[in-house]
């Protein structure tokens, strides 16, 4: 598949990392040469130096040929033009990158595929979205909704209390009458090795393991391995910039109590004005003394969402040894996954992930209709919708010579979540939840054509 990306800013250079290692035909565009060099030396891609809106840069660019065009300059001015010049010379599909979520909000009012822009992405509001989800399922560190909470992904760390501990998924599955979870990815303590467990696959303490849950699989998994779930109420968010406001905008309606921390003066008086129902203070969100005056140890959650990585990781932890249970940081550097779960920080986000995950659907063959990839494990999760021609239609799952390096974690039916088993049978119109690892990705992908 050809694909252009316009913008070699964080967000389009890991695209087109993560793009090329599955041998697509990427050619990536900026205005500045310093953020090309970077690209051109360490991926195997094609790159151009010029302005995505230029239609001479396009047609340099070979738009014309092109299956997808991203947009995902800091500008969203720049996206939008870009992609309906983009579509007018040829591209099949274009996506822009955009700042402003009133688009998103009135994208059929507007109609933006009518002058050329099939899908529009806000980093900013899928991190917002997926702190909102965290914090609603609070005992987990993991989430993931597909079709509004029809079937939820929920991941966890074991611990000793955990009742299915030292037993085989087959044995676990016998602590329940009815079954509304399944495990799909298993990474062992200390491991960087991903598995797809079977039945024989023997759960162990210390494993971070990730759930498919359909309505009431959160609860038993939560008597099942020993968790506590609290209601959280009391939230503190440091960091004023377009995740913190977002994420405020939608707690606060949502009748949480948010203290929303903003280092500059002028900007934590327009957020005072902005955000009616939370408490904003100015103020440094790295003074200790600063948090214990607001009372940090009376909250529920603490969220920090400043533009660099590693505030955000030291005040979680500052959070965390003052009695937070739940702690959620936002990273830009991808190799701190690892290091903040080993150091105690609940759940970390980063855009680019984000943002990669609502974009790669497009290029899965079959029809995808959303994916994402497991945080630090190498898998993916896609949900497939299946057609009347779909090889897997009219199949039961035993009878299916599905990849062992796969798993189908649930199936949507008129809404309706099912964890599914073997004489399940399948139909046209269920959409399926797959996790897969990258090598039998392919594979899964023809069950569906």
């Amino acid at each position: 598949m050809k694909i252009i990306i316009a913008g070699a800013g964080e967000v389009g250079f890991h695209l087109a990392k993560l793009l090329s290692y599955e041998s697509q035909e990427i050619t990536l565009i900026d205005s500045k040469k310093d953020s090309l060099i970077n690209a051109d030396s360490h991926l195997d891609i094609k790159v151009i130096k010029g302005d995505a809106t230029s239609i001479s840069i396009l047609n340099e660019s070979r738009v014309q040929s092109t299956a997808l065009f991203i947009a995902v300059t800091s500008s969203e001015t720049t996206n939008i033009t870009a992609c309906v010049l983009a579509k007018q010379l040829g591209a099949k599909q274009t996506i822009a990158r955009i700042s402003n979520t009133e688009f998103i909000d009135m994208k059929e009012e507007v109609g933006f595929t009518r002058f050329g822009i099939d899908e529009l992405i806000s980093p900013e509001s899928l991190a917002a979205s997926e702190i909102e989800l965290l914090l609603n399922q609070s005992v987990f560190n993991d989430t993931y909704a597909f079709e509004d909470g029809a079937l939820t992904m929920l991941g966890l760390n074991l611990s000793r209390t955990a009742k299915f501990v030292g037993k085989s998924i087959k044995e676990a599955a016998k602590l329940m009458p009815e079954i509304h979870f399944i495990p799909i990815a298993i990474q062992r303590f200390g491991s960087h090795l991903t598995i797809i467990p079977r039945g024989d696959t023997i759960l162990k303490e210390g494993d971070r393991v990730v759930f498919m849950t359909s309505k009431g699989g959160d609860e038993e998994l939560c008597k099942l391995t020993g968790k506590v779930r609290t209601d959280i109420k009391n939230v503190m968010i440091l960091g004023g910039g377009r995740i913190g406001y977002k994420t405020t905008q939608g707690l606060s309606d949502n009748k949480f109590n948010i203290k929303l921390i903003e280092k500059d003066k002028i900007k934590a008086f327009e957020l005072a004005d902005d955000l009616p129902n939370a408490l904003v203070l100015h103020g440094d969100g790295r003074n200790v003394e600063l948090l214990e005056e607001e009372n940090i140890q009376d909250m529920d959650a603490f969220i920090s969402v400043t533009g660099n990585s590693e505030t955000n990781i030291m005040s979680c932890l500052v959070a965390k040894s003052k009695g937070v249970k739940k702690t959620v940081a936002l990273v830009e550097n991808i190799d701190y996954f690892e290091l903040s779960h080993s150091i105690g920080i609940d759940t970390i986000i980063n855009k680019k992930l984000l943002a990669a995950n609502s974009i790669f659907r497009y290029i899965r063959k079959g029809e995808v209709v959303a994916m994402t990839r497991l945080n630090s494990m190498n898998a993916e999760l896609l949900e497939f919708i299946v057609k009347p021609t779909s090889k897997i239609c009219n199949q039961l799952i035993k009878n299916l010579n599905f990849p062992k390096s796969a798993i189908i974690g649930g199936i949507i039916r008129n809404g309706d979540g099912i964890i599914a088993l073997g004489d399940f049978k399948i139909s046209s119109g269920d959409r399926i939840v797959v996790c897969c690892l990258p090598q039998s990705i392919k594979k899964v992908e023809r069950f569906f054509f």
